[in-house]
């Protein structure tokens, strides 16, 4: 009787949860959005099955070097670093955004790299690095990438080359990570893992010093003028990735 009454009790427990869940829209499967995020107006970028809304950069397709597998857009690691594959390289948005909150999950590789970029501008020839700000997603024990740098700033979370995250809290490979980037009138927040990691303000003079003194002016002169609207990016650097839950808030 006892082990009835338990059992009882433990789903009454569940389906009170669910209910509560229910009501106040704090819960969704993989790739939905909940009735919050629906009433405040955000926006799938990634349905987990189709590539609708995403393109290569300087191509007019999805590459083959990424698939849809399991509800998420996996980049397929070429072992080959940023040569990448045959048909692979970056993929972008089609469409541009200027204020926004950016939600999404990252997976990576034992030893993988790979970055999110946003405000980017697509230009004939030029990877997106070239004019896009990029949160970098790293394997923080194993690429060579973590130690490079100053102070950390080419972990993961971190303002690539720029900005260090702070505190340092992606989870290992195998185990996703949550990123938020916020970008809202020239001010900068990446939050990994429910902490703001990194903050910053674009287009100010610390902003034009930093870059200054940083890897970016050797690629692109006029890096640091980063464009109001630019598209979003997934990288391939030649390694395993996987995102999911790309959802995207204007404001």
């Amino acid at each position: 009787m006892k082990k009835v009454f338990s059992f009882l009790l433990a789903a009454a427990f569940v389906f009170t949860l669910s209910c509560k869940s229910s009501k106040t829209g704090g819960s969704a499967g993989v790739n939905q959005l909940t009735k919050k995020e629906k009433e405040e107006g955000w926006v799938l970028l990634f349905d987990g099955k189709t590539s609708d809304g995403w393109k290569g950069n300087n191509k007019d397709h999805f590459p083959t070097g990424w698939e849809i597998v399991d509800g998420t857009l996996h980049c397929i690691g070429s072992g080959s670093g940023e040569a990448g594959a045959r048909d692979g390289g970056d993929i972008l948005t089609t469409k541009e955004f200027s204020n926004f909150r950016l939600k999404l999950e990252w997976k990576i590789s034992e030893g993988g790299n790979s970055g999110i970029f946003y405000l980017g501008k697509e230009h004939e020839g030029w990877p997106i690095y070239k004019t896009a700000p990029e949160c970098q997603v790293l394997d923080n024990e194993k690429h060579p990438d973590a130690r490079m740098g100053k102070d950390g700033n080419r972990q993961a979370g971190s303002l690539y080359d720029l900005i260090p995250a702070q505190p340092q809290n992606a989870r290992p490979v195998g185990e996703w990570n949550e990123i938020e980037i916020e970008v809202y009138k020239g001010s900068v927040w990446h939050r990994q893992n429910g902490k703001t990691v990194v903050e910053y303000h674009l287009w100010t003079d610390d902003w034009k010093e930093m870059v200054k003194d940083s890897k970016f002016p050797g690629l692109n002169p006029d890096w640091a003028n980063v464009a109001k609207s630019g598209v979003i990016g997934l990288q391939d650097h030649g390694d395993d990735v996987w995102y999911r839950n790309i959802k995207i808030l204007e404001q």
